[in-house]
């Protein structure tokens, strides 16, 4: 075994950094103190030979080299919990929290109804749903699964297309006596459209 290759409590403390925005948020996410945060940030850095974070007024955000050290810090925490899991006899009981990021509408009036069959099958995971109608950053750590209405950019994301919705475009008969009645999308162009 390579001696060189840091410890997986490096990668940890890495991952809850990432996840919390800031050294503070993930000592208290890890049951730690900031300062052995911030050591173990610093030994990870030296060990790879990069900086990881930028200092912001927002916290801490992930550098490109912290950016791509993500996917590969994520799975060797879920190796680590596969691992426990195999271990304790707890490989059948799915438990911990997962964050989903949805817009207002989708996550509103779409998602409450499937999270609760989703609930009664593993009633020991959490669900924390966060409403935006911004793209949360998933490399980031901002949220585990995002519902978006588009596929996402980044290479490192697995997407998966789950479902149609129905959208309608709906005109006044007053307005429609003023303008033509569109024929294709590109006829919008011309058209006054606002959401609600």
């Amino acid at each position: 075994m390579d001696t060189h290759i840091p410890d997986w409590h490096l990668f940890r403390a890495f991952l809850a950094v990432v996840r919390e925005g800031s050294l503070s948020g993930a000592a208290r996410m890890l049951a730690t103190t900031q300062p052995t945060m911030g050591r173990q940030v610093a030994a990870l850095e030296a060990s790879l030979g990069v900086k990881l974070f930028t200092r912001s007024i927002d916290g801490l955000s992930p550098t490109e080299a912290g950016l791509r050290l993500i996917p590969s810090a994520e799975a060797m925490a879920a190796a680590a919990e596969t691992a426990w899991r195999s271990t304790s006899g707890k490989a059948d009981e799915a438990r911990g929290t997962v964050r989903i990021t949805a817009s207002e509408v989708i996550g509103g009036e779409v998602l409450p109804s499937l999270l609760t069959g989703f609930y009664s099958l593993y009633p020991q995971i959490s669900v924390e749903l966060v409403l935006s109608n911004r793209n949360e950053d998933l490399l980031r750590g901002d949220a585990d699964i995002a519902v978006r209405m588009v596929r996402p950019s980044q290479a490192a994301l697995v997407a998966k297309r789950i479902g149609n919705i129905d959208a309608g475009l709906y005109a006044h008969q007053h307005y429609l006596k003023k303008r033509p009645m569109p024929q294709c999308l590109y006829d919008l162009r011309q058209h006054a459209v606002s959401s609600p």
